[in-house]
This record gives C-alpha cells, structure tokens and sequence, in this order.
C-alpha cells in the first residue's frame, strides 16, 4: 500500500477546496435530500454527483469503482418498494444513498489524508480539556473515513477470488478472505503510517 487513503492528486477545483468546505457542504446535502424527500431532487442530485467526476478531474471509472458494492443493496431496496410499497420511494431512496455514496467519494478522491487529519485534529482540540489526546482523535476519525472504500476493496477481491475457483451457493466462504485482506489492508497502513511518523506525532 503506497499511501494511506485514496486520494488522486489533481488540480481540479475540487482539488483545490478545503476539507472543511468539503466536508460540510456533504452534511448539508445529506440533511437537504433527507428533508426534501423528493424523487426528482434525489435523480438531480445524483447526476450533479455523477457530472462533477469528470469536471474534477476524475475519471467515470472512479465512480464505477464507488458503486460496485453497492448495486446489490440498492438493487434489495428499489425491489422492496416496489412489491410493498411505493416506485417512487424506491427511486428516491437508491438515487439518494447513490447520489451521497458519490458525493462522499468525491471528498476521498480529492481531500489529502494530511488535510483531515488537521481537519478533525481541530475540532477535537476541546476535548483536550478532559484528558482526551486531540491528535489520536483525529487520526482514528481519518483512517474510519478512509477504511470504508477499503472494506469495499476487499469484498471484491475476495468476490472475484470466489468466482474464479468457481464457487456458488456458498456465500459464507467470501467471511474468511474479507477478513484476511482487511488485516492486510490494516497492517499495510500501520507501516505506512510508520514510515511517515504518524505515530510518534501523536504521542507528543
């Protein structure tokens, strides 16, 4: 693992937008499509998600690569709705976790881990105040927003291994190659972090 996270360097305006801005304008999305609850500005938003990889710099396939994992979910709940509920609540329910999946992943592509680091090291700064340690806050907040699109890395992996040998029917042998890859993944970014001396940082 080369580096931490999967930030693509750039010089989108994406790019070139702070965390913070990043961050919050996602929370504000978030909130805004929850209480809109509106079909058409959900299928608005998740184009606007779309658009905005390829005008930040980001090729389609990074898009892809964020959603991968997710169809079979979204896939259950449009399904669900439409045999006991209502289309347009399906519709609106997948185009908004899509639209907010590619939102999120657009802050991973474009955010340094450096910049949320400091970021979230900042906003934990007044729990000093009761003994808390802001720096180790901080890193453990960036590498929880950071291991999820690793999680979905390792599924797949362990997913195409699966197909390859050939296997169907036995979903519950995908359990032990997870696990396996995420504790590489785990170990792999425990060195890196070493190696840039995160870890002595955050003791001092």
């Amino acid at each position: 693992m080369s580096t931490v996270g999967l930030y693509v360097p750039g010089t989108g305006f994406l790019h070139r937008i702070p965390a913070a801005a990043k961050l919050l304008a996602l929370l504000l999305v978030g909130v805004g499509l929850i209480i809109a609850a509106d079909p058409r500005i959900a299928v608005g938003a998740l184009v606007a998600a779309l658009v905005l990889h390829p005008v930040a710099g980001l090729s389609p396939w990074r898009a892809w690569s964020a959603l991968r994992a997710l169809w079979p979910f979204l896939l259950a709940i449009g399904l669900f709705q439409v045999l006991f509920g209502e289309w347009q609540t399906g519709l609106r329910l997948c185009a908004q976790l899509t639209a907010l999946v590619l939102f999120a992943n657009l802050v991973t592509l474009t955010t340094r881990v450096r910049e949320m680091l400091d970021l979230f090291e900042r906003m934990a700064r007044p729990l000093r105040h009761v003994g808390a340690n802001p720096d180790r806050i901080a890193l453990v907040l960036a590498l929880t927003v950071r291991s999820i699109p690793m999680a979905a890395s390792a599924w797949r992996a362990a997913r195409e291994g699966y197909r390859a040998r050939g296997l169907s029917g036995r979903p519950h042998l995908l359990v032990v190659p997870v696990i396996v890859q995420l504790l590489r993944m785990a170990d792999a970014t425990g060195e890196a972090l070493i190696a840039r001396g995160v870890d002595e940082d955050t003791r001092r």
